[in-house]
């Protein structure tokens, strides 16, 4: 199950890259077909992740995992692991978006990971996961609707998007009924393996990120 959700986590959010000038940012990425898909009509992104050894291999993700304070992951993110979390990348706080949380605890917590499921809203996630990431980013694990819900409520300080040189024509958009408009600034852009790397700066981003009223589940083993 363990090798299942590596892949898995490189194919449901693409890898962020912190800012070396500058943390404590929200990042959302993905890895998207140049058409805007992030996978094609049958649900395959094989072509948009031909080597996922490679890409293990990049100082793309290297850099994300040292840049990374704690992580917001969707919930159907979360149970692409099947419950075990051991040798996870990414060994900081996580903050599971869902309604339902689980009822028993993953595999693989220990005294760095540990879960935490938010079940009233992101802007909640948001807040308690900065508090937690001690001056770095917070990277956001998780498909299309992950990303728009953070960035419809003006969540998102950056977003990272890798494009594959192939066309897919049909699947599912990654920004596709979007509620309203959001400015963007273009902060990087980089080539590695066949794909090209574009950061974006969200332009109307809220300021506001305190908690209204946290509703935190932590599940122990104990």
């Amino acid at each position: 199950m363990r090798s299942a959700f590596k892949n898995h986590f490189l194919l449901a959010s693409k890898f962020s890259v912190g800012s070396k000038k500058a943390m404590d940012k929200v990042i959302f990425g993905m890895t998207m077909s140049l058409d805007g898909f992030v996978n094609d009509k049958t649900g395959s992104v094989s072509k948009l992740y031909p080597s996922l050894e490679d890409l293990r291999n990049t100082e793309a993700l290297q850099e994300s995992i040292r840049t990374t304070g704690a992580v917001i992951m969707g919930r159907k993110a979360y149970e692409m692991a099947n419950g075990d979390f051991t040798d996870y990348e990414y060994q900081v706080p996580i903050f599971v978006l869902t309604h339902n949380p689980p009822s028993k605890p993953a595999k693989g917590e220990n005294d760095n990971l540990k879960f935490h499921f938010i079940r009233n809203g992101a802007r909640n996630a948001v807040a308690l996961a900065k508090a937690s990431a001690a001056g770095k980013n917070v990277t956001v694990i998780g498909g299309p609707h992950t990303g728009r819900q953070l960035l419809e409520a003006e969540l998102l300080d950056e977003i990272h998007i890798d494009i594959m040189p192939v066309l897919l024509g049909e699947g599912l958009r990654l920004f596709e009924h979007l509620n309203g408009s959001v400015d963007l600034e273009k902060i990087k852009v980089t080539q590695y393996l066949t794909r090209t790397a574009i950061r974006f700066q969200v332009i109307n981003k809220n300021s506001n990120d305190e908690p209204i009223e946290a509703e935190v589940d932590a599940l122990s083993a104990h």
